[in-house]
């Protein structure tokens, strides 16, 4: 399993590499892998200009041209399948199984943006509410919104790109897209198969770039939409400079998961076990806080303890691997820090906990104090940590005492506790009988509070990509 010596990035459709300043690490063996371009200012420049100047010829596009570009795609994906699995197995460390399931992901947002792309209808409106309207008719339609700037992030670098391009592209807007500088190959590989389309001449660019150089993804005002998956913090700081662009957040969280008194004990362990630590915990939606029922708590902690156990930490590349590195020794070292503090501040340390390298154990704590930073935070990475609740009610209020709110999750079989938490918990998407980890990717998807603005999802992202314009006829 290996990359190839290097990849070139796309700039208006074309493969260029000006350099290869970029080194990219084999994130289990820290060797170099492969290298890449890094774009300059300039380059993005250009790559912005030629997207302005695709505007016109991409929403000229019929809906089975489009259509056609994304099931080029669709087939392309299937036929490198283990290039793209193994690609992402070494560039984001990701175990095996898990980057194949991403890359099934993958093909299944490309192919649901393209039956969609031949389905964006309009409405005709009866305008004769009032005598003045009288002899008036009127319809809309929606219409592409105009270049798009597309910031992807490193743990999904993939599917999380691939929300953006692939509704981008059925509704007919040109993109540039800067992946993480941590995780570029996918996109490019990504970049080398829509060079195979007949797409106009900057359609796409896929940039790799230093942080500090990327100011034009976000204050360029050619840009008419910023698409932003990443930190609160960053994400934030972007809004603020973007001008008059529309802006969609996918921001983090540290979601949380109640197991009421009546759950499928064993069913709800091995849920959350996966959605804790899948992918070494580094998901905006993995389970940071888990919330248990006093009646079950102790039976719950006891299962969950011993599944985490045996949880298979190694190499990413092993099929058996569950638990593999997290993106670098520097966040691994910081969730470290944080799982010491709760620990000397009286948290009990269940297992896990001990790191080495980019390398730390699936850890679960209880009697986590109130303020510690791996209660308040969003770990991205592998911890959760335990507590309990007598009311369902106050499992709901615990879940909402948080500045984030993407997903939660509620294993229960009352009804009428799953309609309470549906109506009360201020998070994106309630997941009943599941983790909040679960996502199939035509669903609306966001969050509110500190995770995000809008929703993805392939028709939600369809109708931020576009505009309303109406047409009003009058009969004389």
């Amino acid at each position: 399993m290996s990359l190839k010596e290097s990849y070139p990035y796309y700039l208006a459709n074309e493969p260029q590499t000006p350099n290869l300043d970029l080194e990219v690490v084999d994130k289990y063996t820290g060797e170099t892998a492969c290298r890449v371009p890094l774009a300059d200012p300039e380059a993005i420049d250009r790559a912005i200009g030629a997207a302005e100047a695709a505007v016109g010829p991409m929403g000229q596009m019929a809906p089975y041209e489009r259509q056609d570009v994304l099931n080029h795609c669709v087939r392309r994906f299937r036929e490198r399948f283990d290039e793209f699995s193994e690609a992402l197995c070494i560039e984001a460390g990701k175990p095996i199984k898990d980057s194949e399931g991403e890359v099934s992901r993958l093909i299944d947002t490309f192919r649901v943006a393209a039956e969609e792309s031949v389905r964006m209808h309009g409405v005709v409106m009866n305008m004769e509410i009032s005598p003045r309207a009288r002899g008036y008719r009127g319809m809309w339609k929606r219409v592409p919104i105009g270049a798009c700037s597309f910031i992807a992030p490193f743990n999904f670098p993939l599917n999380l790109a691939a929300h953006k391009i692939a509704p981008a592209l059925a509704v007919g807007c040109p993109f540039v897209l800067k992946p993480a500088s941590l995780t570029p190959v996918g996109a490019l590989l990504i970049g080398e198969i829509l060079a195979e389309t007949n797409l106009p001449k900057g359609a796409f660019s896929i940039l790799p770039c230093r942080r500090d150089g990327a100011d034009l993804f976000t204050t360029d005002e050619r840009f008419k939409l910023l698409s932003f998956t990443g930190s609160p913090g960053v994400g934030w700081s972007l809004k603020a400079k973007a001008g008059k662009k529309k802006v969609i957040l996918e921001l983090g969280g540290n979601a949380a998961c109640i197991v009421d008194r009546d759950a499928d004990l064993e069913d709800a362990v091995e849920r959350i076990v996966f959605g804790a630590f899948y992918q070494s915990g580094q998901s905006c939606v993995g389970v940071q806080r888990i919330i248990v029922h006093a009646d079950v708590y102790e039976e719950f902690r006891t299962r969950l303890v011993e599944a985490t156990k045996i949880l298979k930490m190694g190499n990413p590349k092993d099929a058996d691997t569950f638990i593999g590195p997290m993106i670098s020794e520097r966040e691994a070292t910081r969730l470290k820090g944080w799982i010491d503090e709760a620990v000397a501040a009286g948290a009990s340390l269940l297992c896990g906990g001990t790191r080495d390298g980019a390398m730390l154990e699936a850890t679960l704590l209880d009697n986590v104090p109130q303020g510690q930073s791996v209660t308040t935070e969003e770990a991205f990475g592998p911890v959760a940590i335990l507590s309990r609740f007598e009311n369902f009610d106050d499992a709901l209020s615990e879940v909402n005492d948080s500045v984030f709110g993407l997903q939660a999750g509620v294993f229960t079989r009352d009804l009428y506790n799953a309609n309470k938490a549906w109506d009360t918990l201020e998070v994106g998407g309630v997941i009943i009988g599941d983790v909040p980890s679960w996502r199939v990717d035509h669903m609306p998807y966001g969050g509110v509070k500190d995770s995000g603005l809008g929703r993805e999802g392939i028709t939600f992202a369809m109708e931020d990509m576009t505009e309303v314009r109406l047409m009003v006829v009058r009969t004389p």
